[in-house]
């Protein structure tokens, strides 16, 4: 039989699939609570009301009260490693270091003594360092504003640790997709986790609204199209995160048969998981080894 189309009572042209475990009016995704059974609605989440609730919403849009502590640690470790890389003698963009040089994505490369760097021989760090480097301040700047606007969402939906383990396998998936489209390239960017936020934020629209339709849907094909359009950026770092942090999402939520924001994750959840980052660091020995 068909179920009754139902809105957030807050946002009525919003149409939601949650509802809080207090009261069961219906909540879409940014007027939810996550509290450690069900989720709750903004009356029955504990938070201030009146006039301590309009400078909670103020501080909020700032990203103040929002916790959000693994993503402003994120931040200031990105941050932190360009600054080391300035200090080890590196150049603005960031190159011309020994942190660039031992944590860059290369396939195949040459130390200036001389000695093999690379994946290709055993140098497999480099899939997550990566993800941690960056070409320059504007690089770095754009890449942890991106991560600030979702990967604060993304936490706060999720929770810390959660959404650090989809942050680092997203990361995995973005260095394999970016050997798959050029493994002769030197990549380096967070941008490949932030996609797999993106593809974290698709999924739970999706099950707030049950339409792929939305915000996430927009942003996902606008930065897509940028990936394409503009030189010297890995669409192929990009697709491989969104896939990730798709398909990490989805084990969170054991493939629709409940909310990622709660619940136990479960053994199928974190055999998924695991799953995700193993399969991206065996295509990327595929493809260093030259076996794809």
């Amino acid at each position: 039989m068909p179920t009754e189309t139902r809105y957030c009572y807050r946002h009525p042209d919003r149409e939601t699939g949650l509802s809080c475990s207090e009261c069961g009016r219906p909540i879409c995704v940014d007027c939810m609570t996550v509290a450690p059974v069900g989720i709750r609605c903004p009356e029955h989440s504990g938070k201030p009301r009146g006039t301590a609730r309009v400078t909670t919403t103020v501080r909020r849009v700032g990203g103040e009260s929002t916790g959000a502590i693994v993503t402003r640690a994120l931040i200031a470790l990105n941050v932190l490693v360009y600054f080391a890389e300035l200090a080890a003698g590196g150049t603005v963009n960031g190159t011309s270091n020994w942190i660039y040089e031992h944590g860059a994505l290369v396939s195949n490369a040459i130390y200036a003594d001389g000695t093999p760097a690379g994946l290709a021989h055993g140098e497999w760090w480099r899939l997550i360092t990566a993800a941690f480097l960056h070409y320059g301040p504007i690089h770095l700047g754009l890449n942890m504003l991106a991560l600030w606007w979702f990967g604060g969402v993304v936490e706060q939906a999720l929770g810390r640790w959660r959404f650090l383990l989809l942050y680092l396998v997203s990361g995995l998936a973005g260095s394999a997709g970016a050997l798959l489209a050029n493994p002769d390239a030197i990549t380096v960017g967070a941008s490949g986790a932030i996609f797999g936020m993106l593809g974290a934020l698709l999924i739970l629209e999706y099950q707030a609204t049950g339409s792929f339709t939305g915000q996430a849907m927009t942003l996902i094909v606008i930065n897509l199209a940028f990936s394409f359009v503009v030189s010297n950026i890995s669409w192929g770092g990009h697709l491989g995160g969104l896939i990730g942090g798709i398909f990490g999402m989805l084990a969170f939520s054991r493939f629709g048969r409940g909310h990622p924001a709660y619940g136990r994750l479960g053994v199928i959840g974190t055999a998924s998981l695991v799953a995700i980052g193993v399969a991206s660091v065996l295509v990327a020995y595929w493809k260093v080894k030259g076996l794809t």
